[in-house]
């Protein structure tokens, strides 16, 4: 409060005017331009600055800092209400607590709570960035709703809060608007943020909710899981130019199975009224049931299975402030639901085309925020004693019907993992708990310290949807026809993708029941050492990695066991560290979750010292996301490592400053020439020179030179199609010219009929390769049909090996695969060696999104190759 009153002081002396209320609410003044206008934008600290003195002008108004960005920006929760709820905004969080989670309520309560509760409607503006509109109509929003003194907004706001995190990624907002006022007056005005609008993740911030990775997500998620308990949740996006102007719900198809049909009708509900209010007030090319399903969780709205009535908006974009003036033969209706842009029961007044503004975006978000506030406000009391009734609902059906419990035994081949699980489970409000005895279930005896998952409890949707296998729904437009495609993906399995064994129950047990006790305090399987002189750190647990790279980074020997071992009875996996149990690793090794092992001599044991070596990571200046996740997950694991953009790759000697070369999934074309490809020619960029350079023929050369003097490279997806083909490196005295022992047969495969739209696929491994330490005789990789690899036999100073393929069937664990044959034969992981150096080719990402733990062994592997 102390630094708010500071700042709202310092404000007072740069603006005096701003002392008078009325006018503290006025956005065109506070801004110089009114919000919405051609070729202006705000920033966050802009905007932040306005909403705070709002705050303290007006009593309908409160700010709560809710967490901070993953680049340390505060990010807020925005509330807006009567002056006499704002008063009572914490005992308004408590009765939406209780509506949410106790299922025990009688009738006379739950009227109660309904009758003095409020309906929080919650609006996440602009996470990703170059979305700029809902938060450039955020201060027309607030303006309106604290200076509207109309008996309906009084209305409103006595039965509703409205509740906006006014910018869902402050970060990307700033590189954005900086972005476009560096390049306004230019040629490239109004063109995309070259780079990622985000830390690490870019668009991927809506793809993060089910993992929870990012700081900013976690701020978003705990609003709906933990702390508010909003009843109604939008989030505020844009999409591309030429089709509809607006979005509303309904959804498309397919849609998630696991959410109750109520939920559902609510957020037609909306979306309906919406399409009224908007068409009403003269709008035009308001579309719904299109584009847009609501199959997968991992967005914003994944609190749907929360039981939040939540949904999405989306309006056609401009070049972010810039106009754009759109043909009516340009327009187009945008694919599923609305093939062409005519009249029809999806699309009912058309947009004929025209100039499109900023502006017009603006006029759209607020006019569809009062839209919900307004039905919120309708059916006020329907929503919240729904929010009850549907907790209820999920707790009886959790008692009455299978599944009634998931169970993840204790006993894991990665128990940090496990450990990662139950904390992540809490954190997204479940409620989690563990055996107190051995008990014997349908003959399966399951121990002490077992976790529990009931399904009898509020998040039931939730906790049933990231704990069952994924079996995507075939819906099809007409009967004999293709299936929908998937929206993203297909397999989100947290156990799975963990690598962790998970049995659904689909058997009461009250003799169960009554042995389970709820785990509420920090969850860990740590054992204190003792002073033995060494510990042991698995190889199956990647905290261990994550550990032993923060002791190398502290100068501290590690070494490696070459072969697998016996301790107490206990096989420890090949691969596995050993470090000496000192006062200088103390600190480090107590961070561990799981079982250290105590040993006091390596005598007789088959080890290796292993360092920690200098990494280079190739991330292009264009958009690449999962560089940015590379980065991410390497950062976590603190992994020490430096950026190379393509172009420094050309002239640079590497094998000077760098032992192994990191190439996540980017395109061959983007590394190379700085362009996308598309139908084998190159795309002509929209960006600065600067963001365009690509390492060329000369840097491939470089990587290949680095790679035949001793270096080792590690490439995944896309960008292995740099090491296809007849290649080169420049010798002395001649030219050598070369094929690597593989072909990728990613593109034959699919035209013969595979379909892989991003599951979880099980591949064989090769356990005689140090790659694959610490994992077992096979795993789950997350694929999307390519690369696909075969091998041949090598020539010259060249050599290969298969160290994962495709077995003969039975690939599929979770999601969809069509025409699992063409896998057949084929191979996800090779290594290769060429000269002095080693290459590691994977023919999918190893640390997709930060949620498939299960593979990041093959990474940090791969990583350790170098000794």
């Amino acid at each position: 409060m102390k630094f708010k009153t500071l700042i709202l002081s310092i404000l007072l002396i740069l603006f005096p005017w701003i002392s008078n209320s009325q006018n503290t609410q006025d956005p065109e003044k506070f801004f110089g331009f009114k919000p919405g206008a051609d070729y202006q934008l705000f920033n966050y600290e802009k905007l932040i600055d306005y909403l705070y003195l709002v705050d303290k002008s007006s009593g309908m108004v409160q700010m709560v800092e809710i967490g901070k960005s993953p680049m340390g920006k505060s990010i807020y929760a925005l509330f807006i209400s009567s002056e006499e709820n704002i008063k009572n905004l914490e005992k308004l969080a408590e009765i939406n607590k209780k509506l949410a989670l106790d299922y025990t309520l009688s009738d006379t309560e739950q009227t109660e709570l309904v009758k003095t509760g409020k309906v929080f409607v919650l609006a996440t503006l602009t996470m990703h960035s170059s979305e700029v509109g809902p938060t450039q109509a955020l201060p027309l929003i607030v303006h309106q709703l604290i200076t509207d003194k109309s008996e309906a907004t009084k209305k409103i706001l006595n039965d509703v809060v409205y509740m906006a995190t006014p910018c869902h990624n402050p970060d990307g907002m700033n590189m954005v608007v900086d972005y476009y006022y560096k390049t306004k007056g230019t040629k490239f005005e109004g063109s995309s943020y070259p780079g990622l609008y985000h830390k690490y993740i870019g668009h991927d911030n809506n793809r993060d909710f089910v993992t929870l990775t990012q700081s900013d997500t976690k701020a978003i998620s705990d609003l709906t899981s933990t702390k508010w308990f909003p009843q109604v949740m939008v989030e505020k996006h844009q999409m591309g130019y030429t089709g509809s102007r607006y979005y509303v719900p309904p959804f498309y198809d397919p849609i998630a199975e696991n959410i109750e049909p109520e939920l559902y009708a609510w957020t037609s509900i909306f979306g309906h009224n919406m399409l009224n209010d908007m068409t009403a007030l003269g709008f035009k090319g308001i579309s719904q049931n299109n584009a847009f399903d609501n199959y997968w969780p991992g967005s914003t709205e994944t609190c749907i299975w929360k039981n939040v009535i939540s949904f999405l908006t989306e309006a056609a974009s401009v070049k972010l402030a810039k106009p754009i003036y759109i043909e009516p033969s340009e327009l187009s209706g945008g694919g599923k639901g609305l093939p062409e842009n005519k009249k029809g029961i999806n699309n009912l007044a058309p947009w004929e085309g025209g100039w499109w503004r900023l502006s017009d975006i603006v006029a759209l978000e607020v006019a569809s925020t009062i839209s919900m506030l307004n039905t919120s406000y309708i059916y006020k009391d329907k929503i919240l004693k729904y929010r009850n009734d549907v907790c209820k609902q999920q707790v009886e059906k959790g008692k009455s019907q299978p599944p009634y419990y998931f169970i993840i035994p204790q006993k894991q081949a990665d128990l940090s993992e496990l450990v990662s699980l139950v904390e992540l489970l809490k954190e997204h409000g479940v409620w989690v708990y563990k055996l107190k005895s051995n008990i014997t279930l349908n003959s399966y005896n399951y121990n002490e310290g077992d976790i529990v998952v009931p399904l009898a409890q509020p998040f039931r949707m939730f906790v049933k949807e990231v704990l069952e296998v994924q079996k995507y729904p075939e819906r099809k437009i007409i009967a004999g026809g293709d299936i929908i495609s998937p929206y993203d993906i297909t397999s989100w399995s947290i156990p799975l993708h963990k690598g962790l064994t998970c049995h659904q129950i689909d058997t009461k047990y009250p003799e169960l029941e009554s042995n389970i006790q709820q785990i509420t305090d920090k969850y860990s399987l740590a054992i204190n050492t003792s002073n033995s002189k060494y510990v042991l750190l698995s190889s199956s647990n990647n905290q261990s990695y994550q550990i032993v790279f923060e002791l190398l980074s502290k100068g501290i020997t590690i070494e490696r066991t070459l072969e697998n071992i016996s301790i107490n009875g206990d096989l420890i996996a090949a691969g596995s560290f050993i470090v000496e149990n000192s006062s200088k690793t103390k600190d480090v090794l107590e961070k561990a979750t799981f079982p250290i092992y105590q040993i006091e001599t390596t005598n007789n044991l088959k080890i290796t010292s292993i360092k920690h070596p200098r990494i280079a990571l190739i991330n292009p200046s264009i958009q690449s996301t999962d560089a940015g996740w590379t980065r991410f997950v390497l950062d976590t694991y603190g992994v020490k490592y430096s950026i190379l953009t393509p172009a420094e790759v050309e002239n640079l000697d590497i094998k000077t400053k760098f032992d192994v070369i990191l190439i996540p999934n980017t395109s061959a074309s983007i590394l190379k020439e700085g362009k996308q490809k598309r139908n084998n020619q190159l795309i002509p960029a929209d960006y600065p020179t600067e963001y365009t350079k690509g390492m060329g023929s000369k840097g491939v050369e470089n990587i290949l030179k680095f790679v035949n003097d001793g270096g080792i490279v590690i490439s995944w997806e896309a960008s292995t199609e740099l090491f296809e083909g007849t290649l080169s490196i420049n010798q002395p005295n001649y030219k050598e010219e070369f094929i690597l022992p593989f072909r990728n047969a990613g593109d034959a495969i699919e035209r013969a009929g595979l379909k892989c739209p991003g599951s979880l696929i099980r591949i064989k491994l090769n356990n005689e390769s140090p790659i694959t330490w610490g994992l077992g005789n096979e795993i789950g990789i997350f694929y999307r049909g390519r690369p696909a690899f075969t091998t041949q036999i090598p020539n010259l100073d060249m050599d290969r090996r298969i160290i994962g393929y495709f077995g003969d069937d039975n690939l599929l664990i979770s999601g969809y695969l069509k025409g699992e044959e063409y896998l057949v034969k084929k191979s996800a992981i090779i290594w290769m060696q060429k000269g002095k150096g080693q290459l590691v080719l994977m023919g999918f990402s190893p640390i997709f999104r930060a949620s498939v733990p299960v593979t990041y062994k093959l990474l940090f592997n791969s990583i350790f190759l170098y000794q």
